[in-house]
């Protein structure tokens, strides 16, 4: 159970109680991650690239103070183009519910509210993790201890690679939260396929997802989340100099405008987009659409599989 008001969408509801595969999907990158107006036009082929795999689309977001899981196309449009949508991490969801506030949701809230609903399957673009100087600033994403405690497999492309991938790993490990790479033994690195360390685990297939998931089920133990990590293929990435490029380039500037906490994601891909002429931004969008695929047809998967087991 929730203690904010948390509000079913009619076909979300519906494809709940039908036991349908269902695919959850924040709101962040549609309010924050993405310039207006692509921003809506973007989350629509996000809810249309889950459809086309055969899964129901479910974007959470808060409005006016109600806290929805299937946001319909008028309030998702409300917030791609109303002015002063605040950033909801699982923090923040009961002060913004009880003030009345238009909301997105972080990686880290849409995951414990899709979990609250029964969605056991989500898409991203890239986890938030532990930040560059963490050892002195302590800045840690919260989608890390989320995820430690929130039984949800996240579709991604790794973590961002502005931040410190090598301490996010670590951290994640510390965490209990197992992380799988899809088709790789490398863990991605978001824009760029190979984001420079070696995974445990790979898997082959979204039936080979599902049953990673059926067989948490099966031995009753308690676990947080499972990261599946889709890397996009070679020909697809941001070039790797470039991206090396803009990536020194940002954080020198970060350091010189004395930029931090919140502001230091969209500060570097903000600068990004800037530096690669738009072309961090292409890739974005095709990684996300790359994951609510990849996400739907686990979604499918598991929700096959639950069908064809005899309970």
């Amino acid at each position: 159970m929730t203690d904010f008001p948390l509000r079913l969408g009619a076909e979300v509801a519906r494809a709940l109680r039908e036991r349908r595969p269902v695919v959850a999907l924040e709101s962040t990158i549609v309010s924050h991650g993405l310039p207006r107006p692509d921003n809506l036009r973007v989350a629509r082929q996000i809810e249309q690239a889950v459809r086309d795999a055969g899964a129901v689309p479910a974007t959470i977001g808060m409005v006016g103070g109600d806290l929805v899981v299937g946001l319909d196309d008028s309030q998702l449009t409300r917030l791609a183009t109303a002015d002063g949508v605040t950033k909801l991490s699982v923090r923040d969801l009961a002060v913004a519910a009880a003030t009345g506030a238009d909301g997105a949701t972080t990686v880290a809230a849409t995951s414990a509210v899709a979990a609250a609903a029964g969605i056991g399957v989500f898409a991203t673009g890239g986890l938030g993790g532990v930040h560059r100087e963490a050892v002195q600033t302590f800045d840690e994403s919260a989608d890390l201890t989320t995820l430690a405690r929130t039984p949800i497999a996240v579709v991604c492309a790794g973590v961002k690679s502005i931040l410190d991938v090598g301490a996010t790993l670590e951290r994640l490990e510390t965490l209990g939260v197992a992380v799988v790479g899809y088709r790789t033994r490398r863990f991605p690195g978001f824009f760029i396929t190979d984001g420079g360390f070696d995974l445990d685990w790979s898997v082959d297939s979204p039936e080979q997802v599902a049953e990673v998931l059926a067989a948490r089920e099966r031995h009753g133990v308690h676990h947080g989340g499972l990261i599946v990590a889709n890397p996009l293929p070679v020909d697809e990435q941001l070039d790797p100099q470039l991206h090396d490029r803009t990536l020194a380039e940002g954080l020198a500037r970060l350091e010189r405008d004395a930029v931090s906490g919140k502001a230091v994601t969209p500060y570097l891909l903000a600068h990004f987009h800037s530096a690669t002429e738009g072309a961090s931004l292409t890739v974005n969008v095709r990684i996300i659409l790359r994951n609510a695929d990849l996400a739907a047809r686990i979604a499918v998967a598991a929700a096959t599989r639950r069908a064809d087991t005899p309970t």
